[in-house]
């Protein structure tokens, strides 16, 4: 089951799990301070700082978890790796509470206090998790789904074997469309002359997925209306597909669906609001990362001379198609193209200088772009630009690949968390549907929930090269 929230659907279990770590991390000033009571003879700080205490601790801890990945779908990390997010982000809470203290002393709790409260939090997360690894697995929080076609259309689903990938739903079966030939698994097979709400009633299923080859035979209208009316959600296989996957399927999307479908809306407060959005966030950037731009400039001069370049302009393809200047920090030689031609970059590029190797595997060479935000030919979040000799090709190539340059270029983005470095045209092609998928769903809490989570790609040197 999912829930829509602003306009993104949450698995219901990933909303308790928050709901669960949220609470228990707000009462651990509570429980700290009555284990630490039995062993002092001064009071107890007021119920006010403890309760501002609980609600800013939470707070932080949540947003923790949210940037380290822990409330993706997509998190596949295992107990030792789970661990380190959950201290990473006790850690991170602990510093801003102390921040805060040393501006607001009324609010303040002594050292020792606050690191039992980040302790006790710590350890709450880590027993939630522990707890609901399996639990929220369960099939209570699947949705039973029928695939009413067994022909091309649904061996899409023999694709999905990743366990994060049927985490939402559990299929109870096929039922194969007149003229189709099956290419499902037999055992999957449902019997196609039987009563579809029958089968639908004796199965328990919640969701009907249309997956048919060709709907212009034989479309079993009648039957999907009265599965509708008796509360059985009925979808495409377009929809289900976004949902699940977070990503537009090139091989099952279709120009009808683009066009009458939801999404794929630029309204104008929704461009103020990102275009305010975009202005606060590099001017707190660029304030906490002046001085590491600073350090990165003098170590390119220390290691290619005085008069070497430190950043360099390169002509992207931005909003609309129009063409633009982006500006990186120079992390190859100056004659890194002598050839004259446009190149993809290739794991352990030998162009690639020492400092620039650095500075990729951090995303570093990337912070001058912070001036396109400022300008206006990028966003905070969005499709990464290409270069336009790239850009030609790949539009002769691949479908609907000129759509995703209907939203501004962004520095970080949705296929940047998805998908590892693309150096390829199939690697193109599948950061693509993820792409897509941002140009139809954006909106400020997805782009939020995006710039949170560019931290652990950072942290954890994702798709550098």
């Amino acid at each position: 089951m999912r829930i829509p929230i602003s306009g993104q659907p949450i698995r219901l279990p990933i909303l308790l799990l928050v709901a669960t770590e949220a609470a228990a991390t707000c009462a651990s000033p509570f429980l700290a301070v009555t284990l630490l009571a039995a062993g002092r003879q001064s009071g107890t700080p007021n119920d006010g700082a403890l309760w501002v205490c609980g609600v800013s601790f939470a707070c932080l801890m949540i947003l923790g978890l949210i940037a380290t990945g822990l409330y993706s779908e997509r998190q596949r990390a295992r107990a030792l790796g789970i661990s380190l997010r959950v201290i990473t982000s006790a850690v991170f809470a602990f510093i801003i509470l102390e921040l805060i203290a040393w501006f607001e002393p009324a609010l303040s709790l002594d050292c020792g206090t606050l690191g039992v409260i980040v302790t006790l939090g710590m350890g709450a997360c880590l027993i939630v998790r522990a707890a609901s690894a399996k639990l929220l697995d369960e099939p209570l929080f699947k949705r039973r789904v029928l695939i009413y076609g067994a022909g091309t259309r649904a061996g899409v689903f023999a694709r999905l074997r990743r366990r994060a990938d049927r985490r939402g739903f559990t299929i109870v079966g096929f039922i194969p469309a007149p003229g189709e030939t099956p290419v499902v698994p037999a055992d999957m097979l449902l019997p196609s002359n039987a009563d579809l709400l029958e089968i639908c009633r004796r199965l328990h299923v919640d969701e009907i997925i249309v997956a048919m080859d060709d709907r212009r035979v034989s479309f079993p209208r009648e039957a999907l209306l009265r599965c509708r009316l008796s509360g059985i959600e009925v979808i495409d296989l377009q929809t289900f597909l976004e949902r699940e996957t977070g990503k537009l399927r090139l091989d099952v999307i279709d120009p009808s669906w683009m066009i009458f479908g939801a999404g794929f809306r630029r309204q104008a407060p929704r461009v103020l609001i990102e275009r305010l959005f975009d202005l606060f966030a590099c001017a707190a950037l660029f304030v906490l990362t002046w001085p590491l731009m600073l350090l990165v400039s003098i170590a390119i001069k220390i290691e290619d001379g005085p008069r070497a370049p430190v950043s360099y302009r390169q002509r992207r393809v931005g909003f609309n198609g129009l063409e633009f200047e982006m500006l990186k920090f120079r992390s190859m030689d100056v004659d890194a193209e002598r050839a004259g031609s446009a190149q993809w970059t290739a794991e352990d590029d030998p162009r690639v200088t020492r400092v620039g190797r650095f500075i990729r595997k951090m995303h570093i060479d990337e912070l001058p772009q912070l001036f396109n935000v400022l300008k206006g030919d990028m966003t905070m979040v969005g499709p990464r630009p290409e270069r336009p000799e790239f850009v030609k090709e790949l539009s002769e190539k691949i479908p609907y690949y000129r759509e995703r340059h209907f939203v501004k270029p962004g520095i970080t983005g949705w296929a940047q968390l998805c998908f590892s470095y693309g150096a390829s045209e199939s690697d193109a092609m599948e950061k693509l549907q993820y792409d897509l998928y941002y140009v139809k769903n954006h909106c400020f809490l997805f782009d939020l929930s995006i710039l949170l989570q560019t931290a652990e790609v950072v942290m954890s040197r994702k798709g550098a090269r």
